[in-house]
């Protein structure tokens, strides 16, 4: 599913109403039918609830108003709450307003109540309706709307915001000057970038799409260049598993990684890379750790190297590992390696020399931070997988809240530089091409925030990578399924307490339900 930017949106709203003849005020009909439709279900009734609808005078406003009607008529107790009078509302507003006021009382309509008089109809609502700013917002907000968004805020009513919570920056996620915290947010057409990064992670909530209607030949004029993962598209990119398959059909991921102390991270990978699917697994590690790594694999081959004194990985190890890597179908570096000027050395001289495709984890990134031009030089583009304190070791002069503040833009700028395939990690991920496409995951949960989970997935990048996707692919569809995974195992495990582990265990479901499409 595509994403759109504030501006791609308003140019497909134009050349719906103006070349598809579609009118606007259909488009908010068919907008406030979904919102309505959403809320029934994520909600339930709204048969004799308390129902706040708090509208803008623009279009939003107008969505605002079709919802706030057809609830009524479906037995609610509603109350509108406008931002400005009638004369300042839009053309189409202006209209849903009429509408809505020949089945209303008087009463049922407000503008721009005392403040006590507002927190008073927040605090009896049993629902609260969003449609005071809509995508077009790009400007922090002023009074009245700041007073209005924290009393929204304040309240204990469930709260739907239609297309994008107010105060939130349609493109970047930011927060501008205050924004609505959701429990739902019902979004219209495409589903707009800034709903899934930057701080509109935190104040969406559920996030649902209505189609109203849009063509979808207006979309590909247009060229989108983020996607948001589906089911439909990651159930795609899977190999098929043909009956006369054998192990060697899907392949054999080599995982380089481990050091004292960081035993646990080539374990994890090498169960990632099993549970998704690849043929054969075989673990190199420096051959101190290689006995703890042997007694808790059962299904995994290993390779003990010669090490550094510090038990590390180095330029002794070099003939080994590069005729190690020789006959792999995909490798991983980096999960547990250890940090040190050895080990950098050895990244250096070994990893320009490969065939296979790689996956840069870790140790491995933090070993190379000053030695960037080792991934372009690589022959096929590795994929990289930084959290963003690993990310800002990448660029100097960054921290991780600037890495936050701009996901999209700092991956895709990496990405194209340096020529990888760079999955920045975090709430929603952002994998970047080096030609400019964005993808952006939406599974996975805060369970996830605990050691190793990263480790498993470079495991799942590589085993994927080993059954012959591409390096674009094998990102794409890790990332969502090491999100799937994590989700089904929170629903079993609970958040607080998840492990990784517990995620690899839920691999397969991930992948039964991933191809079930």
């Amino acid at each position: 599913m595509w994403l759109v930017t504030p501006t791609e949106m308003q140019e497909l709203d134009r050349r719906t109403i103006q070349e598809a003849n579609i009118p606007g005020t259909t488009l908010m009909e068919q907008a406030g039918a979904g919102v309505v439709t959403y809320l029934l279900q994520h909600y339930g009734s709204p048969k004799g609830k308390k129902i706040l609808v708090c509208c803008g005078k623009g279009n939003n406003g107008g969505d605002g108003l079709v919802v706030a009607r057809l609830l009524q008529g479906k037995g609610a107790h509603v109350t509108v709450m406008l931002m400005a009078p009638y004369q300042e509302l839009s053309t189409d507003a202006k209209t849903m307003y009429r509408r809505f006021k020949k089945k209303s009382k008087p009463s049922q309509i407000l503008v721009l109540p005392h403040q006590d008089k507002f927190k008073s109809l927040t605090k009896n609502s049993h629902v609260i309706i969003d449609a005071l700013l809509g995508t077009g917002l790009s400007s922090s907000l002023h009074t009245p709307y700041l007073a209005v968004i924290h009393t929204i805020n304040d309240s204990r009513a469930y709260t739907v915001a239609v297309d994008i919570p107010s105060g939130l920056d349609s493109k970047t996620g930011a927060i501008l000057g205050s924004a609505v915290t959701a429990d739902l947010t019902v979004t219209f057409g495409f589903p707009k970038i800034g709903l899934y990064v930057g701080s509109a992670i935190d104040q969406v909530g559920r996030i649902e799409i209505v189609d109203i209607g849009i063509p979808y030949e207006f979309l590909e004029t247009i060229n989108p260049h983020t996607r948001l993962l589906t089911q439909q598209y990651v159930c795609s990119l899977i190999p098929p598993r043909r009956a006369s398959s054998h192990k060697g059909t899907f392949g054999h991921a080599g995982i380089i990684a481990g050091s004292p102390g960081k035993s646990g991270a080539p374990v994890l990978a090498a169960q990632g890379a099993l549970r998704i699917g690849a043929g054969l697994v075989t673990v190199a590690a420096p051959q101190t750790v290689m006995p703890i790594v042997e007694s808790k694999l059962l299904e995994v081959m290993t390779l003990a190297l010669p090490e550094t004194p510090e038990y590390l990985l180095g330029m002794e190890a070099g003939s080994a590992l590069l005729h190690f890597c020789q006959d792999k179908s995909a490798l991983a570096f980096g999960p547990g390696t250890g940090i040190s000027s050895s080990t950098t050395e050895l990244l250096s001289d070994l990893l320009p020399q490969l065939t296979a495709p790689c996956v840069l984890d870790a140790d491995a990134l933090t070993n190379l931070k000053s030695h960037l031009h080792v991934f372009s030089n690589m022959k096929q583009p590795p994929v990289l997988t930084p959290h963003p304190g690993e990310m800002a070791r990448l660029l100097p002069g960054t921290s991780t809240k600037i890495i936050n503040n701009d996901r999209i833009g700092v991956a895709r700028a990496f990405a194209a530089k340096h020529q990888v395939i760079l999955v920045l990690k975090g709430a929603n991920t952002v994998i970047a091409h080096p030609e400019g496409h964005i993808a952006i995951c939406p599974t996975g949960n805060p369970g996830m925030a605990s050691a190793g989970m990263g480790d498993v997935l470079t495991g799942m990048i590589t085993g994927l990578l080993a059954q012959g996707l591409t390096a674009w692919d094998a990102a794409q569809a890790g990332v969502y399924l090491h999100g799937l995974a994590g989700d089904f195992a929170a629903r079993t495990m609970g958040e607080p307490g998840l492990i990784a582990s517990d995620l690899i265990s839920a691999i397969p479901q991930a992948l039964t339900k991933t191809l079930s499409w």
